[in-house]
C-alpha cells in the first residue's frame, strides 16, 4: 500500500478500536451516581447539607442564595463579607445583600475537598461551614442554627 493512501477494507470497520482496547465510552450509564462528576457530587452534598437548615429556618432564609465556586477569587478578598478560612485559604464567604443582589453564601469546592480526608469528612466539613455562614447571616450562634 502506498504511503498516504486509504485502506479500502471493510467500510463498516470501526477506527475507534485500533489498538484492541475496546470501544471508548462512559464506564457507567449516566443514570448511576458513579457517572456524576466531582462538581456534581459536591453540589448534591451542599444541597443535602442545606435541606435540614432550610427546613428549620425557611422564613428567615428567603432572601439568601447559596452558590458553589471551584476556587476563591483573589480580587473578591477585598470585598466586604464574612469569610470562613483555613489558614489563609477561604472555604466560604457570605456576601451581604446589595442594591442589585440578594445575600449569598458562596462555598469553595476545591479548598473544601482538599481539607477533607474522605467523603464523610467532606460532608461534615460542608455542613459545619454552611451552619457557620447561616449563623453569620442571621446573627445567631452556630449551635442555635444546628439545633443543638
Amino acid at each position: 500500500m502506498a504511503r498516504g493512501s486509504r485502506r479500502q477494507g471493510n467500510p463498516r470497520r470501526r477506527n475507534r478500536d485500533r489498538h484492541g482496547r475496546g470501544l471508548r465510552g462512559p464506564l457507567y450509564p449516566a443514570t448511576l451516581p458513579a457517572a456524576r462528576s466531582r462538581a456534581e457530587r459536591f453540589d448534591a452534598l451542599v444541597l443535602e447539607a442545606l435541606e435540614p437548615i432550610e427546613a428549620r429556618w425557611r422564613t428567615e432564609l428567603t432572601q439568601l442564595d447559596v452558590a458553589v465556586d471551584d476556587v476563591p477569587d483573589v480580587q473578591a478578598a477585598a470585598e466586604d463579607g464574612d469569610i470562613v478560612e483555613d489558614g489563609n485559604v477561604p472555604l466560604a464567604r457570605l456576601l451581604p445583600a446589595g442594591t442589585d443582589r440578594r445575600a449569598r453564601i458562596v462555598l469553595y469546592r476545591r479548598p473544601l475537598e482538599a481539607r477533607a480526608k474522605d467523603g464523610a469528612d467532606l460532608a461534615d466539613l460542608v455542613h459545619d461551614v454552611l451552619v457557620e455562614q447561616v449563623a453569620n447571616y442571621l446573627g445567631l450562634d452556630p449551635d442555635v442554627i444546628d439545633g443543638e
